[in-house]
């Protein structure tokens, strides 16, 4: 007889019998938790989705599972929201569950829960107002602020003139103009596009931002521990933070030692004011810690996602030169050529506001949104969703919901649009999130991205050597003609 083979047997049949035990067990505690597939151990759903295309995957289970359902990455287990109504519902209706913030190890095993965007409770009040109010007084929504924006596009159209109308990829062009506008508040300061330093710090920060979201940077969320200590592309993250860190320290040292209590010139400044009044205070939430992990929510969130939505805007306005054509032309009756666009002018241009507000729809630059978590174990929608737990307000599924966009899948102005060619907003304009989590920067992000956008079309006509109908709308690079009006 065949010992071996039937020990081999018998060993299957017990891991088999533990597994299905498992998984009896874990059902029967989470009967009331919204549906999903059924995890295996440890590795959860892991191999029912598809991490590199996560968001698409979510939105496929929706489809099976509903618009409040679950899935465990890893070990760890998920609720996901799906569509416009429930995500209102949740993150709105119901603010005061779902405004903690959940987990995201791959960022937390930096920054542990410093910083506005990570940080839960009191620090994160204070932390949110103080960054909103220092926003505010450096310009957000101002007049000054609109200025120094019409400024750099200036630059902008100096580098953009330089490319003689050849082929150029606009990233970079477009990164360095939005970047400026946050180290304008945050360091006091707008840097040279040749600058070293300023190129190096946002080759990092794009480096940064690949490498969370490759599929390795996906499992790290999921298998923090383990995959921290392995080699890979997500290795080069505490790389790149470690130079940003630096970066950031030297930028302090220099405010430091030019520091005047009584004239505060930019975020650090103020952040330092706060770090002195509270000296005393050991239970401050001003310190270097907060202070350091701030001032890069700021300056990564100022920067790629407004630069990648504007990058993404050109691509769509080469694939539909049509719609490029009548927006220059509201410019050309609103604003002309004799001055710089104005954000008194938005009101005036329905057309354009349309198409910028379908650029943000189409762009869908946070597919997933940013987790959330409950605060404390809540019935939502006739599921029990236990304290603690992570939640994802899918924003894809709300940008692209079929309830309030017509064609969804298709990029048209006319979202926005009523039959007087008026412009209408949409309740399921969700790109900045919603509730007590909303982007902070939201108010400069538009601003930016207006006009940086009038600016451009009132200079340029925007040329590519494809054939449009052949344009394939993907974060991937591009090289575009910018050819001057005459």
């Amino acid at each position: 007889m065949d010992f071996g083979g039937y020990g081999s047997a018998i060993l299957v049949l017990c891991v088999t019998c533990l597994i299905l035990l498992f998984m009896w067990s874990e059902n029967s505690k989470q009967k009331k938790l919204p549906p999903g597939p059924t995890p295996l151990p440890f590795l959860g759903n892991m191999l029912q989705l598809n991490m590199k295309e996560l968001p698409k995957s979510l939105i496929k289970l929706a489809k099976v599972y509903g618009d409040v359902f679950t899935v465990y990455l890893g070990p760890r287990r998920v609720v996901i929201i799906h569509g416009c109504d429930a995500v209102k519902e949740a993150l709105i209706d119901n603010a005061h569950v779902f405004s903690e913030r959940g987990k995201f190890p791959a960022i937390q095993i930096l920054f542990k829960n410093f910083g506005i965007i990570l940080s839960n409770g009191e620090r994160w009040k204070q932390l949110r107002r103080f960054a909103l109010t220092t926003l505010r007084n450096f310009g957000m929504g101002k007049k000054s602020l609109e200025e120094k924006i019409q400024e750099e596009a200036g630059y902008l159209k100096d580098e953009f003139s330089k490319t003689k109308g050849q082929p150029c990829d606009p990233t970079y062009f477009l990164t360095l103009a939005v970047s400026n506008m946050i180290c304008s508040i945050v360091f006091g300061e707008r840097f040279e596009y040749e600058d070293k330093k300023f190129l190096a710090l946002l080759a990092l920060i794009k480096d940064t931002f690949a490498a969370i979201n490759s599929r390795t940077g996906q499992l790290l969320n999921s298998f923090p521990q383990i995959l921290q200590k392995l080699p890979g592309p997500h290795q080069r993250v505490y790389r790149n933070i470690k130079a940003l860190k630096s970066f950031v320290q030297e930028k302090v040292k220099e405010h430091q030692e030019t520091f005047d209590p009584n004239c505060a010139r930019d975020f650090i400044d103020c952040f330092l004011v706060k770090m002195t009044e509270e000296k005393g205070n050991p239970d401050t939430e001003f310190h270097f810690d907060n202070m350091f992990v701030s001032v890069l929510n700021l300056f990564f969130a100022g920067t790629e996602t407004t630069s990648s939505t504007l990058r993404h805007g050109l691509r769509m306005l080469l694939k539909y030169p049509d719609i490029q054509a009548k927006v220059q032309k509201e410019i050309d009756v609103v604003i002309g050529q004799d001055r710089s666009p104005s954000l008194e002018d938005r009101s005036k241009m329905p057309y354009t506001e349309a198409v910028i507000h379908e650029i943000h729809r189409y762009s869908d630059i946070v597919p997933l949104g940013l987790p959330h978590a409950a605060y404390e174990t809540t019935n939502f929608r006739g599921h029990t969703i236990p304290k603690d737990t992570t939640v994802f307000p899918l924003l894809t599924s709300v940008l692209k919901d079929p309830k309030y966009f017509k064609n969804p899948a298709r990029f048209d102005p006319e979202h926005f649009l009523n039959k007087k060619g008026e412009f209408e907003k949409n309740e399921a304009f969700l790109p900045f999130s919603a509730g007590r989590r909303i982007c902070l920067g939201e108010g400069m992000a538009r601003m930016e991205i207006f006009l940086f956008l009038t600016f451009i079309l009132q200079n340029f006509n925007l040329e590519t050597d494809e054939n449009p109908s052949d344009i394939d709308i993907t974060p991937l690079p591009y090289k575009i003609r910018f050819v001057p009006r005459l």
